[in-house]
């Protein structure tokens, strides 16, 4: 993440500045001390974009931690390269974001920047060994972008949970400590169900699946879906929101219409209106372990998951708790809004 680069464009933009504005601000404004510090300056640093925030005052409203789980028991959606660049975006505007790499293989953790393997702890120290998850996180070089890194370490972790007790509590239980020190918390989950994505579930308020516009993604939204209801009826977790996102859509295909037009017609309450469009520079991006925002601003990719992000944010509104249901307020069928119970168990229940 240091060697990202802005331009002086790009760097007034991320700012929320006109070129003027920051010229203005640099010569005799905020910011004429980070100027003076480099006046030949042709390029900005990611600590510098923290600096300017800090300086102008710019930085957004805290927030209590939200949430935000990145799942789909379909492989090859492209659910990390969504999830990585989201929650750098969110760190760019100023928020403290926490990646939670939950896959062995560590894609996550990759695409931020970091050699999994080398990390000393992972996410299953604190969840099986009890250590601080403080402990555990590590720094990206993006000021307010921290990383619970993976590796495979992490690939036994459903046989050590199994013996446990309030072994479904396991991860939210290990971030109520760090809960007052971000603002979102993006988890990144393998593409499978076992006690590591139970537990990441049951620590959720939002739930991101990113699926591809074939029909081979209706089983799995399917599995989803009676997962998420049985988690309502077994454990009374109730998910804030969920969310379909079309990835890597081509809209020249006939089969990727007619897919996008069978998900509208099957979960109209959980598709997002902005799909993510197929865009070679996500790979080129991810392998590079940069994240699409820092290699390609302009690209298709960068403008839809902006798009997702500022779709998702209209929808969450004002920061709301982790919502329980109890016997004395059961969501009910077309209740609240912004509850996904009713709406699960229906959607489940739409492709038998």
């Amino acid at each position: 993440m240091e060697s990202v680069r802005y331009s002086a464009r790009r760097f007034a933009e991320v700012l929320g500045l006109s070129p003027q504005e920051l010229s203005e601000s640099e010569t005799r404004g905020a910011l004429a001390r980070l100027r003076a510090e480099a006046p030949q300056r042709t390029a900005y640093t990611v600590e510098d974009l923290a600096r300017a925030r800090g300086a102008l005052g710019r930085q957004p409203a805290r927030r209590p931690m939200r949430k935000q789980l990145f799942l789909n028991f379909k492989g090859g959606t492209g659910k990390t390269s969504v999830s990585t660049s989201y929650a750098f975006r969110l760190a760019e505007m100023g928020h403290r974001v926490l990646v939670i790499d939950l896959d062995s293989q560590g894609h996550a953790s990759k695409c931020l920047g970091f050699a999994g393997e080398e990390a000393e702890r992972t996410l299953f120290d604190a969840i099986i060994k009890k250590t601080p998850l403080e402990q555990v996180i590590v720094r990206t070089g993006m000021p307010g972008l921290d990383l619970v890194p993976s590796n495979l370490s992490m690939s036994t972790i459903d046989l050590s949970l199994m013996p446990l007790a309030a072994r479904e509590f396991r991860l939210r239980n290990s971030m109520k400590d760090i809960e007052s020190a971000y603002d979102y918390a993006v988890l990144d989950a393998p593409p499978s169900f076992g006690l590591l994505n139970l537990n990441a579930l049951m620590a959720a308020h939002d739930l991101f699946v990113p699926v591809l516009a074939d029909f081979l993604s209706f089983h799995g939204l399917k599995l989803l879906f009676e997962t998420v209801q049985s988690l309502e009826e077994d454990l009374e977790h109730v998910l804030d929101h969920i969310f379909i996102v079309v990835n890597a859509y081509n809209a020249t295909f006939k089969i990727a219409k007619e897919a996008r037009e069978a998900l509208q017609k099957h979960y109209p309450e959980f598709l997002l209106k902005h799909v993510i469009r197929q865009c070679t520079k996500f790979a080129q991006a991810s392998s590079e372990g940069i994240p699409i925002f820092a290699y390609d601003a302009e690209s298709k990719g960068a403008q839809d998951i902006q798009a997702v992000l500022d779709e998702v944010r209209a929808r969450i509104g004002d920061p709301v708790k982790l919502k329980l249901a109890s016997a004395a307020d059961e969501p009910k069928a077309g209740g609240g809004e912004g509850a996904a119970g009713p709406r699960a168990k229906a959607a489940a229940e739409t492709t038998r």
